[in-house]
């Protein structure tokens, strides 16, 4: 029960953000049959997450529950001006569809909090970068946060998702290590719940119909727990995952179903790449940027939508997508210029009916400007602070004489690096969207004269053109990062998640559009067995990572710490209990996706240096991490006391902690030289904290 009373206490802030933000979701969506009213929660949470930031940057109020208050009241009073009596009747006939809705919304996070509450450690993958945030943001007082990994330096990454969990974490008055979860949950319910408003709508726009909500129902479960056609593999016989082969070269094997199929090789069957989708975010559950953008995503397409239904684009709603094109930026950086090309594409088709080339350009051009020069005001903020870290683009199969030069402007030509998807494995991957993607244009072509005042339809068709140039981009150009042979791993990740998305909306649409006009039966056949096969997926991942939910232990993300680090999980609860502020604790230094730095990412107090590859990654180049693994390491070992508060100073220490993880990493450990230096404040078993003098 205690997780139930989590959710509602979690969900209560939401659920109130959402009915204040709704007069001026209404305005946007007035052509939406529910009014936007989903989406008013994530337009709440963004704008209040930002003014938070803000403030915070500026100097002129201190992040904490008063100023979330404040923010809160004054858009109170700006939605109240918003209101009139003809909106609230209005509403009031729309109260069932507002309730389906709140329900959809409400059990999507009971179902998830629900499954993650049988492994709710904030432990693997990336889980420790994303908590690490979380809790640095917690701990501020004011803004850019601190890299909790390189103090003093800001964190030098995609972070305002990480804020907006921060924001709710306040208004909740819970624990971070439930919050954590409890948004893994909400994201879960945001994915599913706007899929269903945004193919609702696609299907009948101003009113509700059985179709509609059909076709909502569809899109929801296929953006939020379709996989892809990897699952095949689980009749055939298994294959060596460093080398996949076609299916052709193996034997078919279904009396041995699931021939031991492992979820993730669905998104790593492309060697050194990686395709990610939505329901591998939510199993793994790492509160990564990509992940919490999907909320701000899903906004974006239904603002663009709205976009493209408007005969002209009002100063509100060209206001608004500039806003959240910036929000994007700042969640996820690659998600900003994707929407602003799809906002290009569908302004472009917008204008078509304009007589000359020329007219076409202008228009374009004109309300494009205007949102990419607010673009940059709203992103400001984080720009101001953020340095971008990628090299330059890559160019995959360059010619020898082009590596010799080895740069032009932007462009690397890289020897050595020339890797292409096969098409069978591209087949695999996006096959099952494609089957739909080419029927639905079969359909258009032989529906043309009945379906060409259809603006849903051309719509569609810009989706499908733009994840299409997504899928096809990785196969010739890369964004260089410091991974040497997963050079176009990012690449691809952050592109065909997105495509994987669009997809999704376009393949629900499409099935309920051709099930409207036709009945044949190659296609429902086709249909069953390819919607079969991606919804196996969910059957497979949850039940593998989850432990067949035999072990339900709560949504307390910390309590695997109690039994693998006894003395730290009691070490951190005091911690989070009697330090206040942020100053810097020493700790062990060690490689990513360890549990090195689990002081820091549990408790948001900065160390020294935390995980270096990151901290290689986030600053550019390795020279600038590289420094400090030695000066911890004399911290800890070095007989020189003088020498040892040296660096203590120079990183402006104020605790130095001593547990299983430094003994290990620091075999020399000279811990006697801390209590001439400090004093112990806390002691669990051979774990002390010791305060410096």
């Amino acid at each position: 029960m205690q997780e139930v009373f989590y959710t509602i206490r979690w969900w209560i802030p939401i659920f109130i953000i959402g009915i204040i933000f709704l007069p001026i979701t209404t305005l946007i969506f007035k052509k939406f049959y529910d009014r936007g009213y989903l989406f008013s929660k994530v337009i709440g949470i963004g704008i209040i997450s930002y003014s938070a930031l803000v403030l915070g940057e500026i100097k002129l109020l201190p992040f904490s529950v008063f100023t979330l208050f404040l923010i809160i009241w004054a858009f109170i009073l700006i939605n109240l001006k918003l209101l009139n009596i003809n909106k609230i009747r209005e509403h009031s006939r729309l109260w069932k569809i507002f309730i389906l809705e709140e329900i959809l919304f409400f059990g999507g996070i009971l179902l998830w909090s629900f499954v993650r509450s049988h492994e709710p450690s904030i432990n693997g993958l990336e889980k420790f970068m994303d908590f690490g945030f979380l809790n640095s943001m917690l701990r501020s007082s004011f803004f850019p946060p601190t890299d909790m990994w390189f103090p003093p330096f800001p964190i030098n990454y995609y972070y305002f998702g990480h804020l907006t969990t921060a924001v709710l974490t306040k208004l909740s008055f819970l624990p971070s290590f439930v919050t954590f979860n409890l948004m893994i949950a909400t994201l879960f319910s945001f994915c599913f719940s706007l899929s269903f408003s945004l193919g609702s709508n696609f299907i009948s726009k101003n009113i509700v119909s059985k179709n509609g909500i059909i076709g909502g129902i569809l899109t929801g479960f296929m953006v939020t727990f379709g996989g892809n056609l990897h699952t095949i593999y689980a009749f055939f016989k298994a294959y060596n995952v460093e080398a996949p082969v076609p299916l052709w070269q193996l034997a078919l094997n279904i009396s041995s179903f699931p021939n031991s199929y492992w979820y993730p090789n669905a998104t790593r069957f492309i060697p050194f790449t990686i395709h990610e989708f939505p329901l591998y975010s939510f199993v793994v559950s790492d509160l990564h940027g990509h992940v919490l953008d999907i909320m701000f995503v899903l906004l974006t397409i239904a603002l663009i939508y709205i976009i493209y239904l408007e005969k002209n684009i009002n100063k509100l709603l060209l206001g608004f997508i500039s806003f959240f094109l910036a929000i994007m930026y700042m969640t996820n950086v690659w998600d900003g210029a994707i929407y602003l090309l799809l906002l290009t594409l569908v302004l472009f088709i917008k204008n078509l009916n304009s007589k000359k080339l020329s007219e076409i350009l202008v228009n374009t051009s004109k309300p494009l400007l205007t949102i990419i020069l607010l673009f940059f005001i709203f992103s400001l903020p984080f720009n101001y602070y953020f340095k971008p870290f990628a090299q330059g683009f890559g160019v995959l199969c360059s010619p020898s004489f082009l590596t010799k030069i080895g740069k032009i402007g932007p462009f690397l030509f890289e020897a050595s690096h020339c890797q292409h998807s096969p098409w069978w494995q591209l087949l695999i991957l996006y096959g099952f969207f494609y089957f739909f993607v080419i029927s639905f244009l079969v359909f258009l072509l032989k529906f043309r004269n009945k379906l060409k005042q259809s603006e849903d339809n051309i719509f569609m068709v810009a989706l499908i053109v733009l994840s299409t140039f997504l899928i096809i981009v990785p196969e010739i150009v890369y964004l260089k990062d410091i991974y040497p042979a997963h050079y176009r791993a990012n690449t691809m990740f952050k592109l065909v998640y997105q495509s994987f998305i669009m997809l999704s909306l376009v393949s629900s649409f499409a099935i309920v559009k051709i099930i409207e006009k036709t009945k044949n039966i190659f296609f429902y056949f086709v249909t069953v067995i390819l919607v079969g096969l991606v919804f196996l997926y969910p059957y497979f991942a949850i039940r593998s990572y989850y432990g067949d939910f035999k072990n339900r232990v709560g949504l307390d993300g910390s309590l695997y710490l109690k039994t693998r680090l006894p003395d730290d999980y009691k070490a951190i609860a005091w911690i989070n209990k009697y330090i206040k502020g942020s100053p810097v604790i020493v700790e062990a230094q060690g490689d990513s996706y360890t549990d090195y730095g689990r002081i820091s990412a549990n408790t948001g107090l900065p160390t020294i240096l935390g995980w270096t590859v990151h901290e290689w990654l986030w600053r550019g180049t390795y020279d600038i991490p590289a420094p400090r693994i030695a000066e911890i390491k004399d911290i800890y070992e070095s007989q020189d006391i003088n020498k040892t508060k040296q660096l203590l100073n120079k990183y402006k220490a104020s605790y130095i902690y001593v547990g299983s993880l430094e003994r290990e990493k620091y075999p020399e450990l000279k811990e006697s030289k801390f209590e001439k230096i400090g004093k112990i404040i806390f002691q669990e078993g051979q774990t002390k904290i010791y305060s410096l003098r």
